[in-house]
Parts: C-alpha cells; sequence; structure tokens
C-alpha cells in the first residue's frame, strides 16, 4: 500500500502521528542532509508498521517534505 508522509527534520523528538488511514506526520530529530531524516524515517515506519527497514520503499520525495512510500500490506 502507498503512504503519504509529510516530514518534519530537526525536531525535537522523533514521533509518529497519524493522520488518516495512509496519511502520516512524521517528526525526526535527524537533519535533512546526506539521507539522514530519510533514512530515520524509514526506521520509525519500520517500527511503527512492525517491519524490517528494507520492506520500505521510498517512492518519490527524496528531497522534498511530503513523500511517498510503499509498505506491503
Amino acid at each position: 500500500m502507498k503512504i503519504l508522509v509529510r516530514v518534519d527534520a530537526q525536531a525535537k523528538k522523533s514521533e509518529v502521528v497519524v493522520l488518516g488511514e495512509r496519511c502520516f506526520r512524521i517528526k525526526t530529530t535527524k537533519p535533512a542532509k546526506e539521507g539522514k531524516a530519510n533514512n530515520d524515517v524509514i526506521a520509525l515506519l519500520a517500527s511503527h508498521f512492525h517491519i524490517s527497514k528494507s520492506e520500505i520503499e521510498l517512492l518519490s520525495g527524496h528531497r522534498s517534505k511530503e513523500k511517498i512510500f510503499e509498505i506491503p500490506n
């Protein structure tokens, strides 16, 4: 399933906020440089969905605050 994620980098704490069935807001303490924030977002999504990080694919938004991820059903 595809999900839409809005990312807030360099937040005070890391957290996943569910906005809708397939819409999330993720706060990460990592900076949006060299893919650090993207890697942390993937780790947070993996923890939230109880799956491995390798099962999550970033489809679009590599350099944007709004991203689309593919998550297995």
